[in-house]
């Protein structure tokens, strides 16, 4: 059954696409809303995540084997990011979890919920779990500040971009730099009967807005940035996903060999966009360095301070000063590009203190 959120009956609603299916884009005046946004004046309806639920007395120690985080110590109300990996190191699930004591909650893309659930149960084996989706059940707000209002909810706090415990940071910047750090996130789980009584009386923002600042934070996304060949090197998912010192885990091969002794093969870009052709490029568009592809362009917004501005994926090798070109059809477009993992990330045995850092 298509998903479609009772807040899409609001004035001026427009739905989404893609993964964002059945929720707002935006509410009439998108720049508008991602100003509110960011200010802390408006929230997102993101009630078509899906939600999947870890409950028993076992669940910690056994999603702690399961995954690139270490969970045993997790307390109620604490949030954190674990990986679900290949045997080769390849993300399936990046997860968004908060334990409220009782029960684990895994927040995930709305594509990912079923899956996820299937996968989890045939994990199972003798642990006392008990796993459930609840995606129908359960709908998300999100919102750049704390809201004491929803105080009873359960409420994950994204720790990006913060280097965690056993973390590690691959950007080579100094961290109070990193603009992701202009942005703070929560989801908050609300019984999905009780969602629009939540959003009564607030400013509603669309997913567009939201997506903008995520890419302004150098956030990346599943489903976006990833593809069924991405490591965390790529994306700088070492600092908040992985803990490198915890135990054995389904990938951890691939992820010790190349954070100590190689490079991940692509790397993570910001790019800033030319906004003279008012339009903005597709995902899944072709980055090129003269005339050969380098990369795939994977997110793309327009936000309200810095114009077109995009996520990208690129061959470790390409140049960080210059200059790309991105494709969309017969249309093109010029894209400066920051630096989000260095082209020097991995290879942590023998090099020199200072460069990539763990936390503090």
């Amino acid at each position: 059954m298509t998903y479609r959120s009772p807040l899409l009956e609001r004035p001026g609603a427009v739905e989404a696409s893609g993964a964002d299916a059945g929720v707002a884009a935006h509410y009439g005046d998108p720049l508008r809303e991602q100003r509110l946004l960011a200010a802390g004046e408006a929230v997102v309806d993101l009630s078509h995540r899906g939600v999947v639920t870890v409950s028993g007395p076992d669940r910690l120690g056994w999603l702690n084997t399961l995954s690139s985080q270490l969970l045993l110590n997790l307390q109620p109300g604490e949030s954190s990011e674990a990986l679900l990996l290949t045997v080769q190191g390849r993300i399936e699930y990046d997860i968004r979890i908060v334990d409220d004591g009782e029960t684990a909650w895994l927040i995930v893309e709305s594509f990912e919920a079923p899956g996820l659930a299937e996968w989890l149960l045939k994990m199972k084996f003798m642990f006392q779990v008990e796993i459930a989706d609840v995606s129908d059940r359960w709908a998300v707000l999100g919102s750049v500040r704390a809201l004491p209002e929803l105080s009873g909810a359960t409420v994950w706090q994204d720790p990006w971009p913060h280097v965690g415990a056993g973390g590690f940071a691959y950007t080579g910047i100094e961290e109070p730099a990193h603009p992701g750090r202009e942005r703070t996130w929560f989801e908050y789980l609300v019984p999905a009967g009780e969602l629009e009584a939540a959003a009564e009386g607030r400013e509603l923002a669309g997913v567009w807005a939201a997506e903008a600042l995520r890419i302004a934070a150098w956030r990346p996304r599943s489903g976006a940035e990833t593809d069924d060949k991405t490591i965390p090197h790529e994306l700088d998912l070492i600092r908040t996903a992985v803990h490198l010192a915890k135990g054995c885990y389904k990938g951890q091969e691939t992820i010790a060999r190349v954070h100590n002794l190689g490079h991940p093969p692509r790397r993570l870009v910001f790019l800033q966009l030319d906004g003279a052709r008012h339009t903005l490029p597709a995902a899944g568009s072709e980055v090129r360095l003269g005339d050969r592809k380098v990369g795939t362009l994977t997110s793309a917004a327009w936000h309200y301070e810095m114009g077109p501005v995009a996520l990208a994926v690129v061959k470790r090798s390409v140049d960080p000063a210059a200059p790309l070109l991105v494709v969309d059809g017969a249309e093109e477009y010029d894209a400066a590009q920051e630096v989000i993992v260095s082209p020097d990330a991995g290879q942590v045995v023998g090099r020199q203190a200072g460069f990539l850092r763990g936390p503090r």
